[in-house]
């Protein structure tokens, strides 16, 4: 077994693509409308959904936005250094909402950013 996607569902799909693309380096892998259920999902990911877990993006035609709830966490990234990395988030105006720094408790160099929806994308900085 292996873990295929995550699933997120998004007010303004154009947006949130443009988002987990041109702010994230994501690629749209692929995209398909659902007329009859009035919804499109949207697949994007760093490398095909063959060799690992990408995020599928939900829109529900009728819905604008959603309450996040208090059971959702984080989507989290590996990135060679988080100081540079939310220097290009926000440069492409991308909102950081914790700075990159260590760790409360450790050592490890984390930052968050929030995509449109409010979802949070923890950084860990790796080396």
């Amino acid at each position: 077994m292996r873990l295929l996607h995550t699933m997120l569902r998004v007010g303004d799909l154009d947006r949130s693509i443009a988002f987990y693309t041109d702010i994230l380096g994501m690629q749209l892998l692929r995209r398909q409308d659902y007329p009859d259920g009035r919804f499109t999902l949207a697949f994007v990911g760093y490398q095909p959904e063959s060799e690992g877990a990408v995020l599928e993006l939900t829109h529900n035609w009728d819905t604008a936005s959603y309450d996040l709830g208090t059971g959702y966490g984080h989507i989290a990234l590996g990135v060679p250094d988080a100081y540079a990395a939310c220097d290009a988030i926000r440069a492409a105006g991308g909102k950081v909402v914790r700075e990159a720094g260590p760790m409360k408790h450790g050592t490890t160099v984390i930052a968050f950013v929030e995509d449109p929806d409010g979802y949070k994308v923890e950084l860990i900085q790796r080396d």
